[in-house]
């Protein structure tokens, strides 16, 4: 698999980790997170791949907070939070770039240019 940006064009973080693609050659297929949320298969990949659960969920985002996610991942099984953020991109962080073997949560510089090699 390509690697699959999962990511809202509305959002900085999203342009900036784009942008830093771009610049270093890294081919990519972006997907708007709202229009089409990564199905189940990409969140389980993304686990088994060492993300923890709750960091998959965008804690400062209006659909995290009104859904009262903060108490309710307490309680929620795996299927259901999985069922969750698969129901409703706004609560994915984001960007989400998953491929074959890695998925990385959020744009961080340096996490980023450790996983994905140039020209990749």
């Amino acid at each position: 698999m390509a690697l699959i940006v999962y990511q809202y064009p509305k959002c900085g973080t999203c342009r900036k980790a784009l942008a830093w693609l771009d610049g270093r050659g890294v081919a990519y297929r972006k997907v708007d997170i709202v229009e089409a949320p990564p199905p189940r298969r990409v969140l389980e990949q993304a686990l088994r791949a060492g993300v923890p659960l709750r960091k998959l969920f965008n804690t400062s985002g209006e659909s995290y907070r009104h859904g009262n996610f903060k108490e309710r991942l307490a309680t929620m099984s795996e299927a259901e939070a999985l069922a969750a953020l698969t129901a409703d991109g706004k609560l994915i962080k984001r960007p989400l770039a998953v491929d074959d073997d890695l998925a990385l949560v959020g744009f961080d510089e340096a996490a980023w240019a450790k996983a994905l090699p140039r020209g990749r």
